[in-house]
């Protein structure tokens, strides 16, 4: 798998590069898996980081039961997020720089000190990070048509496009993260609400999760890493002109612009 795993990584790199989607993996290869989906993702990040980019933290995705069910799944899926594709609240977006983007309102922890598993239990993650804030990822997919299956969309950095994040990082202290309610409006229109509890029922347990998984690769959280922890609601396509607000109990709001 080793040749054929930089080979899809490589047509992943161009794609990125490119903005010129390709197809499907597993259309060639229906038998591709989660396992498989690492091994390109692994290459791919490889790519990116020789250019000079930075792991800043990860994403989570298919935190939700009709995610997972969509796409046939009992289980999350990660990729880094890179710092080249981190905005802060506000920034304008350049929708140039993606091939088919969304975007999806989602709790982002920040970690006060670092974690690795085996053995991270929710009380553990919750106690190893600095706080909670608004984001919203920009999800992408390098695939042609959002044509994805498991192998796909976890080789291609689990379809992470870039992220915003409030600079407002909020204690932990008395807040269930469950519990949290969101609004999304576009162009202040509401187009959607949810709630952290909406995360693998806990927005916490995303962290631990993840923590448990990377520790059995032998990496580790490092403080001051991001934690995005999954969409909130059904990702919404992006127009330039468009403002998209998310508000959170407690965190605030986070806002980015789409530009052309």
């Amino acid at each position: 798998m080793t040749t054929l795993a930089k080979e899809r990584a490589q047509a992943l790199y161009d794609a990125r590069r490119t903005r010129v989607p390709i197809a499907p993996f597993t259309d060639e290869d229906p038998t591709l898996g989660m396992a498989d989906g690492y091994a390109i993702q692994e290459e791919l990040v490889s790519l990116l980081l020789a250019d000079g980019d930075r792991i800043d933290g990860y994403k989570v995705g298919l935190t939700s039961e009709p995610m997972q069910k969509m796409i046939g799944v009992d289980s999350p899926d990660y990729g880094p997020v890179l710092g080249s594709t981190v905005y802060r609240d506000g920034a304008e977006i350049p929708l140039h720089r993606f091939i088919a983007p969304k975007v999806e309102a989602e709790i982002v922890f920040v970690l006060g000190e670092a974690l690795r598993g085996p053995g991270v239990t929710t009380s553990v993650a919750r106690a190893a990070l600095a706080g909670a804030a608004a984001g919203m990822e920009i999800v992408d997919s390098r695939i042609a048509g959002w044509r994805i299956k498991l192998a796909d969309t976890v080789g291609d950095l689990a379809s992470n496009g870039a992220v915003a994040i409030s600079s407002r990082i909020v204690p932990l202290e008395d807040i269930d993260s469950r519990l949290l309610g969101m609004t999304l409006t576009r162009n202040g229109e509401l187009i959607d609400t949810g709630a952290g509890a909406a995360a693998l029922g806990d927005p916490v347990a995303v962290v631990a999760w993840l923590a448990n998984v990377l520790g059995e690769n032998g990496v580790t959280l490092e403080a001051g890493h991001v934690v995005m922890t999954g969409a909130l609601h059904a990702a919404v396509a992006m127009q330039p002109g468009d403002v998209f607000r998310a508000d959170f109990d407690r965190l605030g709001p986070v806002t980015v612009r789409v530009g052309e």
